[in-house]
């Protein structure tokens, strides 16, 4: 689905590394500790914090259990310490600042 500037596909450590790559540009603490797994997570916990019912978020997310998905609505109350949480954010904060540009680009 995604490719490299040379037209390879994407691997794994590449991922790892744009991550973490994006969010030490965004100035995100403990940019380094951060994972593509992370961000599932930080998107998981904000659809429940907006008030997404649970199974609704745990059909976009792919889980066949919904205990996996409860796993994530218990977190929400650590998500201060979290440099998943932080970038998810500022990646917010980014949108809303450019949203009358993406908004105004469509016929």
């Amino acid at each position: 689905m995604f490719v490299t500037r040379t037209g390879r596909p994407i691997d794994q450590p590449q991922v790892f590394r744009l991550v973490r790559r994006v969010a030490a540009a965004a100035g995100i603490d403990q940019a380094d500790q951060l994972s593509p797994h992370s961000l599932r997570h930080s998107v998981a916990t904000l659809l429940l914090d907006r008030g997404h019912p649970l199974h609704i978020v745990q059909d976009f997310l792919g889980h066949a259990d919904p205990r996996t998905t409860r796993v994530y609505d218990r977190a929400r109350e650590s998500l201060d310490r979290s440099p998943a949480y932080d970038l998810g954010a500022a990646l917010a904060a980014g949108v809303a600042r450019h949203a009358g540009t993406y908004s105004a680009a469509r016929p």
